[in-house]
């Protein structure tokens, strides 16, 4: 049974206090930082906490604060670039003793999570993006965005309400009272314009290309804060990547139909079909994309029957890179075993 509360730790991260929490127990699923992220004043929202521990079921749930944010120390400077994002999620997770996990990125979290699958391809196993996008500048116009940090720098309480509406349409008007003032409590004006300036200025789209780790991409089509189409554009930049297109316009993964997210995730992290079904209305996951030359590569010494220290020979990789690849193409082939990709390959004339 999942305990219904989370234990919240420190640790030390390049010489800065990094606040974390966990729930659950099963394989590590690592959820970074969004915006204004405090891993108690979550806790205490009935609706995340519920996401939390549906994810908890099967995994041991790993959030954390960023350094300057939450219940993170002051005692270092905010991350402000995602060289300095990604080392501090890594290191996290080296300090806490994380050989191998899964990562959940979220909103700007997004471009983090990808960014560490991409730089430490060994030990991210599964790698799960919601309302993500590559490239911080198309989020909106460089006027909008400029229109966005003036408020928020200036008058924040005008602009905790605005972004209230932006992330959760709809929501009661009490409810994005509470999240305004949430945000109000957990961050200051220019603690909350820096973080939205990076958010804007995150750009992943160097690294997407290396990211080996099987990766679902979910988005919903109505966001108003990150655009379908860059959750789409995302995807498409990631090789292999699951795109699965949920109704509703909440920008928060635990509202509006959180159980579809839920679900897919947890599928997706153990290995099943994230969405065995379409939608009426044509969303849903899109068709199996093809494999690449390298996937082929594998595919074919695996339908000659060669273990994964032999390919791994054959092709100069590591046998861990092998495995990732063989457990990517079962995923997007929706294949359990290597036998049945082998099956599939020779039936499709692929090889």
């Amino acid at each position: 049974m999942v305990a219904l509360d989370q234990i919240v730790r420190y640790a030390d991260v390049g010489g800065r206090t990094v606040a974390w929490s966990e729930v659950g127990r099963g394989p590590a699923l690592v959820i970074g930082g969004w915006w204004c992220s405090h891993v108690q004043a979550d806790w205490q929202d009935e609706r995340f906490r519920h996401f939390a521990l549906t994810l908890a079921r099967d995994h041991r749930v790993i959030r954390y604060d960023r350094p300057g944010s939450g219940l993170s120390g002051r005692d270092g400077a905010t991350p402000r670039t995602r060289h300095e994002e990604v080392a501090v999620l890594l290191g996290l997770a080296e300090a806490i003793g994380l050989d191998s996990f899964s990562l959940l990125g979220a909103s700007s979290g997004s471009v983090v999570a990808a960014a560490a699958a991409a730089t430490a391809a060994d030990r991210v196993t599964r790698l799960v993006i919601y309302g993500g996008y590559a490239h911080g500048a198309d989020i909106a116009s460089p006027a909008t965005q400029a229109a966005m940090l003036d408020m928020v720098r200036r008058h924040w309480g005008l602009g905790s309400r605005m972004l209230a509406d932006v992330f959760m349409p709809g929501a009661t008007a009490d409810e994005r009272a509470a999240f305004a003032r949430y945000q109000r409590q957990v961050a200051t004006s220019d603690e909350a314009a820096r973080a939205l300036a990076q958010v804007y200025a995150h750009d992943s789209r160097d690294l997407l290309g290396h990211i080996e780790a099987p990766t679902l991409v979910l988005h919903r089509t109505a966001d108003r804060a990150i655009p379908f189409a860059l959750g789409r554009d995302l995807a498409d930049r990631i090789p292999g990547a699951y795109f699965l297109g949920l109704g509703g316009a909440e920008h928060f993964p635990w509202l509006g139909a959180s159980s579809e997210i839920t679900g897919a995730t947890l599928a997706f992290l153990a290995g099943d079909d994230p969405a065995p079904s379409r939608t009426a209305g044509g969303e849903g996951l899109t068709a199996p994309p093809t494999l690449s030359a390298r996937e082929l590569e594998v595919l074919s010494l695996v339908a000659q029957g060669c273990t994964d220290a032999q390919i791994a020979d054959r092709l100069t990789l590591s046998s861990h890179t092998v495995h990732r690849h063989v457990s990517n193409i079962r995923t997007k082939l929706g294949v359990s075993s290597r036998a049945a990709a082998a099956a599939w390959a020779a039936r499709s004339n692929k090889l």
